[in-house]
């Protein structure tokens, strides 16, 4: 079944039918040789063995062998998880250790997404974008080419209530560490959101917005534009 990410209905309705996932990964020691391990995934030798699956069957697997096991430890992550978090073997770009993206995200060429950052399902991100470091887009957010996403801050998600719109960020927009983007919130390319700012309202392209609530302070001018330029050689 296909399904819509850019409609919260079609985000709700994939998360309703998933398949919920507790999957686990267990170090154990002992003697497995003849045992059955079913859909459990195993590698090692007669002694050792590392198993991935889901969480009730590997449980019920060592219940069942508990005589043949020695010593074991079981890792977990999640819990009925219902998003996988996305391959990051098929995007060209450079994701740092420590970031969470989910699953059915755009990530554009020469992104850099940095440690801590967390990236929800429906999200687009345009080429040559940065989200620093433990920064957050939500659901459905969208943000342009060349944003700079600054750290801590947060472009929120629109899944629930599902009647609001995405936010949108614009090409060239630059914002600062821990400001905050509302819900539906859109900013006009080439604006900057000075560090700290709630954005509560649409920006328009080519201005300086900052504050709580954030207001227009002034027009973008050489000046911004020299503090505010990105690095290439960081999107190499």
């Amino acid at each position: 079944m296909k399904y819509d990410f850019n409609d919260p209905y079609g985000i709700a309705r994939y998360i309703k039918e998933s398949k919920k996932s507790t999957p686990v990964k267990v170090y154990l020691h002992g003697d497995l040789s003849k045992c059955d391990f079913g859909n459990i995934d195993v590698y090692g030798s007669p002694n050792f063995y590392l198993l991935f699956g889901e969480a009730s069957e590997i449980i019920d697997f060592i219940n069942k062998y508990k005589s043949k096991i020695i010593k074991y430890r079981l890792e977990n992550d999640r819990r009925n998880s219902a998003i996988p978090l996305l391959d990051l073997l098929s995007i060209d770009a450079r994701i740092e250790p420590g970031a969470i993206i989910r699953d059915n995200v755009h990530i554009g060429k020469n992104t850099v997404i940095m440690m801590g950052a967390v990236i929800n399902i429906g999200a687009e991100i345009g080429d040559d974008t940065m989200i620093d470091m433990n920064a957050v887009v939500g659901a459905r957010g969208k943000l342009g080419k060349r944003v700079h996403l600054g750290a801590g801050a947060v472009v929120a998600g629109v899944l629930e209530p599902p009647s609001k719109s995405p936010c949108i960020i614009g090409d060239d927009v630059l914002i600062g560490a821990n400001s905050v983007i509302l819900e539906g919130v859109k900013i006009g390319s080439g604006s900057v959101v000075a560090a700290g700012s709630v954005v509560t309202e649409d920006v328009p392209a080519g201005v300086v917005v900052a504050g709580i609530p954030a207001k227009i302070i002034k027009y973008v001018d050489n000046k911004t534009r020299n503090k505010t330029q990105l690095l290439e050689d960081l999107r190499k």
